[in-house]
């Protein structure tokens, strides 16, 4: 999935598909223990996806990202 793509995800969504790739990627390395990893290159893309995802849900705490442009006051600059 793409950064553009990851970035239009809530913040829910973003935390269900971090959990189901982390699932994904535990069931990849018993595949890979038993020898029956078709596709070794999946490990990396899956890894990598993980990752990505933790940086969008980084940048939500940090502020660089706005969670929900419904739910955001915005402040007053006075």
């Amino acid at each position: 999935m793409k950064q553009s793509q990851l970035r239009e995800l809530s913040v829910g969504e973003l935390e269900i598909k971090l959990q189901d790739n982390i699932t994904a990627l535990e069931n990849l390395r018993f595949q890979k223990a038993l020898q029956q990893l078709e596709n070794p290159l999946k490990i990396r893309q899956v890894r990598r996806e993980i990752a990505q995802i933790k940086t969008v849900l980084r940048e939500y705490e940090l502020g660089m990202q706005v969670k929900d442009n419904k739910n955001v006051k915005l402040q007053d600059k006075t």
